[in-house]
């Protein structure tokens, strides 16, 4: 990888966005790596949560590297930064914001489960300002976290939001200082590992295929039909669970459908 780093540090994987001079915009080949890097994270079974981040104590991404555009010749399969229309990884994903988020960038930390973000960290949907349009999910996604009136007031106006309005917009999970941010997050992923990796498969596949439902009852009904659901249902670690807590002992968890 020339403009990310992949770190695995035991069952977590990093990649860090590493274009730091240019606040690590994307550019068309840094697209591909991305995929990459999560076509890797997501095929490898002893690697159960990602983190993205960016290089730098200034941005986690600014976007699409507009001088670059030029050079643009379609997204990988998984859409802008391998990441969009990444719609069946059903393993955690948390983004570290340490630092400005803009356009594409933003659209990246939308796209993940979890996000701690540094104080001074700031998000904004600017396209329009520079005559684009944000079709890598923040459109859809937006309006789906906070609401369509806060959406349309970030959208229609570029405006930038602080890491405080974002908390309380319900954009974030959490705001630490910058020099935490790092130590949270592993503090977050810990807490995931805890768990049964087959239940959190399970849970966030069942959140999210439930949210497409046409209502609660019929998600309720349809979840026995979710394919992670069943693999959970018939798996090890369903079986492990009770019977730990039966012992009154730490449970061996082994991730096998």
């Amino acid at each position: 990888m020339e403009f990310i780093n992949v770190e695995q540090r035991d069952q977590v994987t990093i990649i860090t966005l590493d274009r730091p001079e240019v606040m690590n915009a994307i550019h068309p080949r840094m697209h591909f790596e991305i995929q990459d890097a999560l076509d890797g994270f997501a095929a490898d079974d002893t690697q159960r949560i990602c983190v993205i981040t960016g290089a730098g104590e200034k941005a986690f991404c600014a976007g699409s590297d507009l001088k670059a555009l030029k050079e643009h010749s379609g997204y990988p399969k998984s859409g802008y930064a391998g990441l969009i229309e990444r719609f069946d990884l059903e393993k955690p994903i948390i983004a570290a914001v340490n630092g400005l988020a803009f356009g594409g960038g933003f659209e990246v930390v939308l796209a993940c489960d979890i996000v701690i973000a540094a104080e001074h960290a700031k998000f904004a949907l600017p396209e329009p300002l520079v005559g684009a349009v944000a079709l890598g999910g923040g459109l859809h996604r937006l309006p789906r976290q906070i609401g369509l009136k806060a959406a349309m007031g970030m959208i229609l106006t570029g405006r930038t939001v602080t890491a405080g309005e974002a908390l309380e917009l319900g954009l974030i999970n959490e705001v630490v200082a910058p020099e935490a941010l790092f130590a949270r997050v592993d503090e977050w992923c810990a807490d995931i590992l805890r768990a049964s990796p087959m239940s959190i498969r399970a849970s966030k596949a069942t959140l999210m295929r439930g949210l497409d439902e046409p209502s609660l009852a019929t998600a309720m009904v349809n979840q026995s039909d979710y394919e992670a659901f069943k693999a959970w249902q018939n798996s090890a670690d369903a079986r492990e669970g009770p019977l730990a807590f039966a012992e009154k002992r730490k449970p061996n968890w082994r991730n096998e459908k």
